[in-house]
């Protein structure tokens, strides 16, 4: 049985799972909330579903990864014996720019790069690696792989992931489109081609994240060739409280009409705005869609605008791959909301593609919800993210002889 932990490090944030790749079953995952602050949270489940839930004062994230471990081994809740028992660490790294295409293994070399990323990824690179550091000094033996959430769309054509501004900027400071979400759109990508018991390089798949977090991106013979998110995941859709693609003169305006410094605008964009933004309720999807239902003007307007914008990239890929073989939906609100897919999918039949309203209502994940006649597919799958991690650590681990 081949043990591994998967580790994504937000700000303040821990997301674990013990994982035996082997049969694909996850042995014990959770979360820590809210590090470094008052009431930080804790949630586990391990042996036979059992867990706990509760606060405690931890102060970073070494201190949480000392926590995660203790539980793992812990004779009541615990999944494992023995810390021995863990082959390799899996962490997810949120950008790698152009140094990394791949699942890496992590070594010295590889810290630096992604320490070279941070000025891209300010928000989620320095806690990608503080997980980083911190397994490595609390289980120093044991092997580590970052797999990046770019590396996916560096297939992507220098005709889509370059910006019209002087080319010197992309040479000096790699100014061009990366993508995100890229593990999950791998994920569902394949299971789709499965679903359709078909070769993945045979197919033109459309690939919706829709989560508090969103992203579109094109798949092509299992290559991603353009994708909505951009040098930073502000770009593209209208998300919780990213604003999506704007004008870029609203920024200098702002600066200038409201005395806003380049940060200010910079958190002003990416925290308060989007359906937040929108619909002055919130920027849970969820409460948006439970409002526009009760009849609500802004958070049906709000609901309007991501659903256009989504359809427009859907457009605008059938175009890029010259038709399209199947649509899937996934993350939170693709996985959740029937409602949201319904509107997304009312208008797009001209391409080819036909919802049935009985299959989407059921809710059910990796199925189909298209009418049996639809000549382009419509999936709702499950992402899973850590699956691929812990899988491409093994396969990485293996290919190396690294393995403990």
């Amino acid at each position: 049985m081949l043990k591994t932990f998967v580790v994504n490090c937000g700000s303040s944030s821990i997301k674990f799972q013990l994982i035996d790749v082997e049969s694909a079953n996850v042995l014990a995952k959770g979360s820590i909330e809210r590090i470094g602050d008052t009431g930080t949270a804790i949630k586990f489940t391990g042996k036979n579903d059992k867990g706990i839930k509760k606060e405690c004062s931890i102060k970073n994230h070494l201190e949480g990864i000392k926590y995660i471990l203790d539980l793992l081994t812990d004779p009541e809740i615990g999944a494992i014996e023995s810390l021995q028992e863990i082959n390799a660490i899996g962490h997810r790294v949120v950008h790698g720019g152009e140094k990394f295409n791949q699942a890496t293994l992590i070594s010295e070399e590889t810290i630096n790069g992604i320490n070279e990323c941070i000025p891209m990824a300010p928000l989620h690179n320095p806690a990608n690696l503080d997980g980083i550091l911190a397994c490595k000094k609390v289980l120093p033996a044991v092997p580590q792989v970052a797999v990046f959430d770019t590396a996916f769309h560096q297939t992507i054509p220098s005709e889509a992931y370059l910006y019209a501004i002087p080319y010197s900027l992309y040479e000096k400071y790699g100014l061009r489109k990366y993508g995100f979400h890229g593990i999950s759109h791998y994920y569902v990508s394949q299971v789709a081609a499965d679903l359709m018991k078909k070769d993945i390089k045979e197919l033109r798949l459309i690939s919706c994240h829709l989560g508090n977090g969103a992203s579109v991106t094109a798949v092509k013979g299992g290559k991603s060739i353009d994708t909505s998110m951009g040098f930073t995941p502000l770009d593209g859709l209208v998300m919780g409280t990213r604003c999506g693609e704007i004008d870029p003169a609203i920024i200098p305006f702002l600066m200038q009409n409201e005395d806003m410094t380049a940060k200010q605008v910079s958190n002003y964009l990416n925290k308060d705005s989007g359906l937040l933004g929108l619909s002055g309720i919130s920027g849970d999807f969820r409460d948006i869609e439970e409002a526009a239902i009760a009849g609500d003007e802004r958070a049906l307007r709000a609901i309007d605008i991501v659903v256009y914008r989504v359809k427009k990239y859907i457009g605008s890929y059938v175009a890029a791959m010259g038709g399209v073989d199947a649509i899937v939906f996934t993350a939170g609100i693709g996985e959740n909301s029937p409602y949201i897919r319904s509107k997304i999918c009312d208008g797009i039949e001209p391409y080819g593609a036909f919802l049935d309203k009985v299959r989407n209502e059921k809710n059910q994940s990796d199925s189909e919800i298209s009418t049996q006649d639809s000549q382009v597919k419509i999936f709702v799958i499950s992402t899973n993210e850590e699956l691929v991690i812990a899988r491409e650590t093994s396969r990485l681990c293996n290919q190396n002889k690294a393995l403990i």
